[in-house]
């Protein structure tokens, strides 16, 4: 469980809760301190769509680049083939919001949430469902800081996440985390496994790159 904070004094004490997050990526409306998860369901389902989370109350917008979305989409691929073979639960992409906390969303680039996460009465068609993903990936775009991302890190595992990787592309390699303060990483001649969480679930990193990234066919 995510652990309640007094509300922040100023806006530079919020702003470093975020992560030192670029300003123009803190919506104004509705006022920060003020938002909820109605307003996270508000924008996904407004034309242009805008995905925000949702973090003290405060919606953060999620910015995604070309090179991380196409990784991310290869990545629910094949997670999604391994599960046709493996039906253990269900994928979401970038798009798909996870209630981490009653009041606090967050969008993984890549969700696995296995099945006994998911309460048996589970409506599948709830915008934002408190279902805790299994294992969340994120891959690392320009605009996020690595205050950013320790906060998230610590969010996911307060919630209960079992295991999160990390994806840099400049470097092409992935941290597996399975606490906050620990961590792998893994390079472009190495393969992530999704041990526990996903068991016979295999990947090399670098097959993934190549095929995510590749502008011709070979």
């Amino acid at each position: 469980m995510v652990a309640s904070m007094s509300p922040p004094e100023t806006f530079a004490e919020m702003w470093e809760r975020l992560g030192n997050v670029p300003l123009n990526r803190i919506r104004m409306f509705p006022p920060p301190g003020t938002a909820t998860v109605d307003d996270v369901e508000r924008l996904c389902n407004r034309e242009p769509k805008c995905l925000c989370e949702l973090i003290d109350g405060v919606l953060v917008e999620k910015t995604m680049g070309h090179v991380e979305s196409r990784l991310a989409v290869r990545l629910s691929y094949l997670l999604q083939a391994f599960l046709e073979d493996h039906d253990m639960g269900v994928v979401a992409g970038a798009d798909g919001p996870h209630r981490v906390h009653p009041e606090q969303v967050r969008f993984p680039d890549v969700a696995f949430i296995a099945y006994e996460q998911i309460p048996e009465n589970a409506d599948p068609n709830t915008a934002v469902p408190d279902w805790i993903p299994s294992l969340a990936v994120e891959v690392i775009s320009e605009s996020n800081t690595k205050a950013e991302m320790a906060r998230k890190l610590r969010d996911y595992f307060d919630a209960g996440v079992k295991l999160v990787w990390y994806v840099d592309p400049p470097t092409r390699s992935v941290r597996v985390y399975r606490s906050p303060e620990t961590f792998v990483t893994k390079g472009e001649h190495d393969e992530l496994d999704g041990e526990d969480v996903l068991p016979g679930f295999r990947v090399s990193i670098r097959d993934w790159f190549d095929r995510a990234l590749r502008v011709r066919p070979n």
